[in-house]
């Protein structure tokens, strides 16, 4: 089936300056044989190829690891290990990186309460680091998170405030890591899918080396700092019909030469139900408002989509131009990418 390329918001994004004037990715999406990730994947699943061999991160709370010879033949999954269980007591492992020296990075988000009776949390995003291949991994700290208070009213069901949700891509020439992430707090004008980046060389120490991007530029501290999201909440997570894109999911795909976004869209009532998943493209990952406006791919089908590259070399980061689309660890599509016509 092809999308229908129905667009997002158009009106109200590109008079606020929130979009570029691109159109979005041609992608047709196709049936294929189902398959499904080996673990339980409640966020974005990383996968990473290390000497020959892929693994791939699911997340419940509680990652496991599981590797093979092909990203849709794995072996059983296995717990991952943390040196440090008191101060996060679960985490969702959501991206990697793989450092030319064979150490494993990667980004995780945590969930701090922070309305007991309600039973609401704030996301907040960290980071690891791995001299085993994932099997475990060193807590670096966290490295994103909101300087809004809490709202306990708010209706969407899980968050009160918090970044989270997100993936990290590097740019193409390797100088920075970018965060792409959902900002659920604040103000309904700073809520939505946000941004920020930190140069790969803070990677070994990155408390306080991300930066936020707000009002067009990048020196809002990743610790507090506000946010100017890319693609602002149509109506506000606090809310009983919130309106938002969230979830978002970037790898650079070389049919296209760009980077390219997938996320969700809840909407219109309470509880975070999903009404589709939709796609935007971008070439420079450094001029957030460049983003095309988003153009829905699919209707319903669940939460945190994304592609495995099934190439050589290829993952969630980076696909060509017909990758398996999986969404909540579940695949029965491939995206086929086609050049503008």
């Amino acid at each position: 089936m092809r999308y229908s390329g129905r667009l997002f918001g158009v009106a109200a994004l590109v008079a606020a300056g929130l979009a570029g004037q691109t159109a979005p990715p041609r992608v047709e999406v196709r049936a294929v044989e189902a398959v499904s990730m080996p673990g339980a994947a409640d966020s974005n699943s990383p996968g990473q190829w290390i000497d020959g061999i892929f693994y791939l991160f699911n997340s419940n709370g509680n990652p496991v690891r599981t590797h093979g010879t092909d990203p849709l033949r794995l072996g059983g999954a296995r717990a991952v290990l943390f040196y440090d269980y008191a101060s996060r007591h679960l985490r969702w492992i959501e991206a990697t990186w793989l450092d030319p020296n064979g150490v494993l990075f990667a980004w995780y988000h945590t969930e701090v309460e922070v309305c007991h009776e309600e039973q609401l949390s704030a996301p907040e995003i960290g980071a690891l680091v791995s001299w085993d291949k994932g099997a475990t991994f060193y807590d670096l700290g966290i490295v994103l998170k909101s300087g809004d208070g809490a709202d306990c009213t708010a209706a969407n069901g899980y968050f009160g405030s918090g970044h989270g949700d997100f993936s990290v891509v590097a740019d193409r020439d390797g100088s920075y890591f970018y965060f792409h992430f959902g900002n659920y707090g604040g103000d309904p004008s700073r809520q939505g899918v946000a941004v920020a980046r930190m140069a790969v060389e803070d990677r070994w120490e990155p408390v306080g080396k991300v930066w936020k991007f707000d009002n067009g530029g990048w020196e809002s501290e990743g610790l507090g700092g506000a946010v100017t999201p890319i693609f602002p909440v149509q109506a506000s997570w606090a809310a009983w019909n919130t309106d938002a894109f969230w979830g978002p999911s970037v790898h650079f795909n070389t049919h296209l030469n760009k980077f390219v976004m997938l996320m969700n869209r809840s909407c219109c009532d309470a509880r975070w139900p999903q009404e589709g998943v939709y796609i935007s493209a971008v070439e420079d990952l450094g001029q957030p408002f460049q983003w095309s406006v988003p153009a829905k791919v699919m209707d319903g089908v669940g939460w945190y989509p994304q592609v495995l590259g099934l190439g050589a070399g290829e993952s969630d980061k980076l696909a060509g131009q017909s990758p398996r689309l999986f969404v909540g660890g579940y695949s029965a599509w491939e995206l086929v990418f086609a050049l503008p016509q």
